[in-house]
């Protein structure tokens, strides 16, 4: 009797210590990750958007259905994600799954073009069935919606060189980043301004049709002449200023005054053709590029990087489409290997390039650094193992690429096409006169902070127009083919991180190591782990049955 007087006892105590820590837990909600890669912990800046979440938000998992294990990787990870959101979030965020090819017939085509406006396209998967191999359409997307609007994002992104299993890696590390901007874009209220000045012949081909195509979702985009702005601080209203393939010199006060913009904590893009030519001549005996002046160099010099007069050329090449002889009555088009369109697919590891696919650099300038004393400088963007630099003047003309292209000339591997700068920069006009007419007691000499992205063309963010009309492509598309280059992706990541480079442009970083199993030991040593799987627990339990059979004996023996 005492001994179940006792038991009682010692359970209604283990009762109340559950339901005391119940209780603390309920008021003091707390989370532990203990993975080594903090799987389960989100950015500062995700939360602080989830926290200040004002209603509720659903989201469609558009990758459903059966699948292989790598998908279902995925799968999973997106509902760990939103999960993981939920215990920060300030309102409900729900997910259901959503195949849309469950969708009627007449509508599923509407559905799936709609789909191709957030950028997210079927993409057809090979998997094993029944002794042979079947096609299977997947939509690796995601959809996000509040009661007024919705965007949507693609989920599965990876770089031109990788494999299946380290794209789904890299896919899986970036999905915190690419539902938090999905759930941003959704509810933010807040849009800054981007500047593109004009005055000097930018934007030529375009006229900023591909950057405001880009950024409209997210910024306000404005055309900025220069030479009307009255002071830096007719300025200072932007958070970036963009200065894109100027076909004349700056002045000295127009430079003055992009100079004092980053000095007041400004950020700028600078996209320079380091070269001049008439494309339209480089039929027939060709043209010559030749070097001209932008009044720019001696800038980007004193901040730390030089565009040099050259142009690179890279063995992996996109191609130029010309006109041909006539089959019957039609002239035909040709495309020809066009070693000038680079076509990069090595990034750096870092929050704007991280992921990236192929980026396309038309007639780019390569890239040196130079000493600026607080200036940190990052390559983004990498040409192939086999690339090569034609100092100026260079010959374009189509007749050279008819043979094929000598890979022992391509022997500069590796050339840098962008580069980051940030840290304290030092104005340009230190220790210099000012230029006449500007408030020199405004004049700031060196930066608090700041950040510079430069690359040496001016067409890594304009659109190419259509061979069927005139109307400008979406930024990144090629014209003659169904490529579809990374420059619009480059273009948002830069932006998102010249602007706020804390903010959730910063969760890009996150890294899950891959951990495959070795195929050859697992196929040699099968038997033994499935004998010590299947026979070891038996034998563990009849030990242990033994052992307590043989204590109960002993224990009743002397009763």
């Amino acid at each position: 009797m005492r001994n179940l007087e006792g038991s009682i006892k010692q359970m209604g105590v283990l009762a109340v210590m559950l339901a005391a820590i119940w209780a603390l837990v309920s008021l003091l909600p707390f989370r532990l990750d203990l993975t080594e890669e903090k799987r389960y912990s989100l950015h500062p800046a995700s939360i602080a958007v989830l926290e200040g979440l004002e209603e509720p938000i659903e989201i469609d998992i558009l990758l459903a259905g059966e699948l292989p294990g790598g998908m279902r990787r995925l799968q999973r990870s997106v509902e760990e994600n939103i999960r993981t959101f939920n215990s920060y979030s300030n309102k409900r965020i729900t997910y259901r799954y959503f195949n849309p090819l469950d969708l009627p017939k007449k509508e599923q085509e509407d559905f799936i073009v709609g789909l191709s406006d957030f950028g997210i396209n079927p993409t057809n998967l090979y998997t094993s069935e029944a002794g042979g191999k079947q096609t299977k359409m997947i939509f690796p997307g995601i959809l996000a919606r509040n009661a007024e609007f919705e965007v949507g994002a693609l989920i599965l992104k990876g770089e031109a060189n990788m494999g299946p299993d380290e794209i789904l890696n890299q896919s899986v590390e970036n999905l915190e980043f690419e539902l938090i901007n999905a759930i941003k874009r959704l509810v933010s209220k807040q849009e800054k301004e981007i500047g593109l000045i004009v005055g000097h012949g930018e934007m030529s081909e375009d006229d900023g049709f591909g950057i405001v195509e880009a950024l409209a979702d997210d910024y306000q985009v404005y055309k900025v002449p220069l030479e009307q702005a009255k002071s830096v601080d007719d300025l200072m209203t932007f958070d970036i200023l963009m200065v894109i393939g100027p076909k004349s010199a700056y002045q000295e006060r127009e430079i003055y005054l992009l100079d004092q913009f980053l000095m007041r904590g400004g950020n700028l893009v600078f996209l320079i053709d380091p070269l001049a030519f008439n494309f339209e001549e480089a039929g027939g005996e060709g043209t010559v590029a030749m070097p001209f002046d932008n009044g720019l160099d001696q800038m980007l010099f004193r901040y730390g990087v030089r565009v040099n007069k050259d142009f690179v050329q890279d063995i992996n090449f996109g191609y130029h489409v010309v006109m041909g002889g006539n089959f019957g009555n039609q002239q035909q088009m040709v495309p020809l290997p066009w070693p000038f369109y680079v076509a990069a697919g090595r990034m750096a590891k870092h929050p704007i390039t991280k992921g990236l696919d192929q980026i396309v650099f038309r007639f780019t300038g390569s890239l040196d650094t130079v000493k600026a004393d607080g200036v940190v400088k990052t390559p983004l963007v990498f040409g192939s193992d086999f690339g090569k630099k034609l100092p100026a003047p260079v010959r374009l003309a189509f007749a050279d690429m008819e043979e094929k292209p000598d890979l022992n000339e391509f022997n500069q591997p590796n050339l840098p096409l962008i580069y980051l700068l940030e840290g304290n920069f030092t104005s340009l006009f230190k220790n210099r006169f000012l230029p006449e007419g500007v408030d020199k007691a405004g004049f700031v000499p060196e930066s608090n902070e700041g950040r510079v992205l430069v690359a040496g063309t001016g067409q890594l963010f304009q659109s190419s127009k259509s061979p069927l009309g005139e109307n400008p492509l979406l930024l990144g598309q090629d014209p003659f083919s169904d490529t579809q280059y990374a420059n619009r992706q480059l273009l948002q990541n830069a932006v998102n991180y010249l602007v706020d480079p804390d903010g959730i442009i910063a969760a890009r970083t996150k890294q899950f190591q891959i951990r495959p199993l070795n195929k050859v030991k697992v196929e040699a040593e099968k038997t033994k782990w499935q004998t010590i799987n299947t026979v070891l627990p038996a034998v563990v339990f009849a030990l242990f049955g033994f052992v307590w059979v043989a204590l109960r004996k002993r224990k009743f023996a002397g009763k």
